[in-house]
C-alpha cells in the first residue's frame, strides 16, 4: 500500500533532491507540492518546486503557493547558500505546468478533510508556517494527520543560522511550536543527523555515473550547494539535509532516535528558534517527538542515488 504525503518546501537544492526522492519511489502517493516563504521568497519557491517536478518527469504533480511570510516575523531568506534562485547550479528551464490556483494551506485543509483520517502524512522539508496555519484555521484536523515528518532544529550539532538555531526553525520559530503543541505524531530529522550525511567527492560520481538529465542536474545542485558547507566545516562535501525526511519514510530503519520533549524558544533573542530537546528526561514534560540522531549513511545514499538513478 502507498503511503500518501503532501511535500511542503520552500526549494533549495536539497529541497530539490528530496522531491526526486519521492517522486522516484513508488510507495509514496505524492498528493499535493505546497511551496513557502524560506530559503527565498515565495514567488521562487513556487517556481522552483514546478521545475523540479518537470525535471522528475511529473508535470502532472500539482504544486500549490503558501504563505510568504512567517507568522510573527519578517522573512529571513538564505541566498548566500542557495543562490538568488534558491536552485542556482544547474540551468533548469521555466516551467511550463501550471500553478494551482488554490493557496496551500486550502489544499491541504481540504485533503486532510476528504482523505481518511490518519492516511496523509504532512513531509515538511522548510519553515512550518503553512502547517501552523492549517493548524490555526482548522484545529479539529490534527488528529487525521497520520504525522508530521520536518527536517529542522539541532541541539547536539548547535545551529546553522545563529550558534543555536537551525535556518527552517529561525525563520518561523511560532510556527514550529504550534506544531510541536499540536499533539500530531511529529518526527525531527535535525541537523545532528542532517550532518552525518554528507555528500562526499565519491557520491556525487555516483549521480554523475548516471547518465541521465535528473542525475546530471542532481551533480550540479549539489556541486553549488555543497561549496558553502565545505568551505565553512572543512569537510569533504556538505550536510544533505531534506531528503532525509523522504528516507526516514521509506527506510526508517536507516535511522535511530528516541521519544523525547521538544520545545522551541520562541521568545529569547539570543537563543531565538533554539529546539531544545530533553534527551535524558530529566524533566517532566511529555514527550511530543521522536527525535533522530544517528544514520547510516552509506545507506541513505545507496537508496537515494538507486532511486533517481530511475528518473529520466
Amino acid at each position: 500500500m502507498t503511503r500518501k504525503i503532501i511535500i511542503d518546501t520552500d526549494p533549495g537544492q536539497d529541497d530539490a533532491l528530496a522531491i526526486l526522492l519521492a517522486f522516484a519511489s513508488p510507495e509514496l502517493d505524492v498528493l499535493g507540492i505546497t511551496a513557502v516563504a524560506g530559503n527565498v521568497p515565495l514567488a521562487l519557491t513556487e517556481v522552483n518546486a514546478r521545475k523540479i517536478c518537470e525535471l522528475a518527469g511529473r508535470p502532472d504533480a500539482k504544486v500549490f503557493a503558501g504563505a510568504d511570510r512567517p507568522l510573527m516575523r519578517p522573512l529571513i531568506t538564505a541566498e548566500h547558500v542557495h543562490g538568488k534562485t534558491g536552485l542556482d547550479g544547474p540551468d533548469l528551464r521555466e516551467p511550463a505546468m501550471p500553478l494551482q490556483k488554490q493557496h496551500a494551506v486550502d489544499f491541504i485543509i481540504e485533503t486532510l478533510r476528504d482523505e481518511e483520517p490518519g492516511s496523509v502524512t504532512l513531509c515538511a522539508l522548510g519553515p512550518l508556517t503553512n502547517i501552523a496555519h492549517v493548524l490555526i484555521r482548522a484545529p479539529e484536523l490534527a488528529p487525521r494527520i497520520r504525522e508530521i515528518v520536518l527536517m529542522g532544529g539541532g541541539f547536539f550539532e548547535g545551529g546553522n543560522i545563529t550558534p543555536t538555531a537551525e535556518f527552517n526553525i529561525y525563520v518561523d520559530p511560532q510556527a514550529a511550536q504550534i506544531v510541536l503543541q499540536s499533539g500530531v505524531p511529529v518526527v525531527i530529522l535535525p541537523l545532528d543527523v542532517t550532518h552525518k550525511v554528507l555528500t562526499t567527492a565519491k557520491r556525487v560520481d555516483r549521480f554523475r555515473a548516471m547518465g541521465t538529465r535528473s542525475g546530471d542536474a542532481s551533480v550540479a545542485l549539489l556541486e553549488f550547494f555543497e561549496r558553502f558547507d565545505e568551505e565553512k566545516y572543512g569537510s569533504d562535501g556538505g550536510p544533505l539535509h531534506d531528503p532525509n525526511v523522504i528516507a526516514w519514510l521509506l527506510k526508517p530503519e536507516l535511522y535511530g532516535g528516541r521519544h523525547c520533549n521538544v520545545i522551541v524558544d520562541a521568545a529569547n533573542e539570543l537563543t531565538l528558534g533554539m529546539t531544545v530537546v530533553d534527551w535524558w528526561g530529566v524533566t517532566d514534560r511529555s514527550k511530543n517527538a521522536f527525535y533522530i540522531r544517528d544514520v547510516d549513511d552509506k545507506g541513505f545514499f545507496d537508496l537515494l542515488i538507486d532511486r533517481i538513478s530511475h528518473l529520466p
